[in-house]
């Protein structure tokens, strides 16, 4: 369905057979996007809750300012990137590139940063150079991957949790001082005492930590049930076979970068981490980056991803919206 304005836009709720994510589309030249965020915003936020999330088009976005400026008229708050899993570099403030990760590699789905207690409730992406081949950031209904997992699953995640266990390690993952953005070992522990989070010096270089949080959330404005976590994309077989066995060759699994397992520590079957990932393949959809594009995902309810690419693609992103802020002021 497509809904043409007067005002120099057009919204497309299925386009090339998609629904998600909806698209926004300026049908005049230099059209500005904070102004037309500011001007319709129920209707951007009504599109991003109903589809998953919105991609605009054909706007004048050219850097990270623009983009920024559309940011500010999305929300007032936006967030550092704390609590750190993946390596970023900040472009601007609250700007960052999307995960510093090696081209030929895929980043598979999940829900940013829902292994926190504060996450962001919207993540937005900003296509300044789009690849030459690849590089599509995949989406998929974190709802209706909830709706495929069989009964009996969805029940024993949402009675035990997830269990998260990182090993910070110099040389394998994020050192503790980039996942923290500190120096200073009592910053840590204090910050995880009020984060849920077990802290355990295994060594003067090496942080172990362990944090149990719920599968399966509700969103705070449309209160659906949603799949809500990092359990399949933490969990080692979700690495490369090569990079997974040769890190369980050098290391015990208790220091493994990353794992899960449910809450109360025993292992995920490996037939419920296929279930999980078959869900989430029979969900996904994804489309052709274009240079100007903003895609604003509401990360409650749908999962990214990032596909392989060649040539010299650059997408920024921001988190929006801290649940904490969300849930106080509701």
């Amino acid at each position: 369905m497509t809904e043409t304005s007067t005002a120099g836009f057009e919204i497309d709720t299925e386009w090339n057979g998609r629904a998600l994510p909806a698209l926004v589309r300026a049908t005049s030249p230099g059209a500005d996007l904070a102004r037309w965020i500011g001007d319709h915003g129920d209707t951007a936020d009504e599109l991003a809750r109903r589809a998953g999330a919105v991609l605009f088009r054909g706007f004048a976005v050219r850097d990270d300012l623009d983009f920024r400026a559309s940011l500010e008229a999305m929300s007032s708050r936006i967030l550092d990137y704390g609590e750190r899993s993946s390596p970023r570099s900040e472009v601007s403030d609250g700007v960052y590139t999307s995960t510093d990760y090696p081209a030929d590699q895929h980043i598979v789905l999940h829900n940013e940063q829902s292994y926190t207690e504060n996450w962001p409730t919207r993540i937005v992406f900003f296509c300044q150079r789009a690849a030459t081949k690849g590089g599509r950031t995949p989406l998929a209904d974190s709802r209706r991957v909830l709706d495929r997992l069989r009964p009996e699953t969805v029940e024993k995640f949402e009675r035990l949790g997830v269990r998260y266990v990182r090993n910070y390690l110099p040389g394998i993952s994020l050192t503790w001082q980039e996942a923290f953005q500190t120096e200073r070992q009592e910053d840590v522990e204090t910050y995880c005492a009020g984060a849920g989070i077990t802290v355990e010096w295994v060594d003067e270089e090496q942080l172990r930590t362990s944090q149990v949080r719920p599968a399966v959330r509700l969103h705070p404005f449309t209160r659906e049930r949603t799949w809500f976590n990092h359990a399949a994309f933490f969990h080692v077989t979700s690495l490369p076979e090569a990079v997974s066995k040769g890190l369980l060759g050098v290391l015990d699994e208790e220091d493994l970068p990353y794992n899960t397992y449910y809450g109360d520590g025993s292992p995920i079957e490996p037939e419920t981490l296929d279930e999980m990932r078959a869900a989430q393949r029979a969900e996904t959809t994804g489309f052709d980056w274009e240079p100007g594009d903003v895609l604003v995902v509401e990360n409650m309810l749908v999962a990214h991803a990032r596909e392989p690419f060649e040539g010299p693609r650059r997408i920024l992103a921001a988190m929006t919206d801290p649940i904490r802020d969300i849930e106080g002021a509701l």
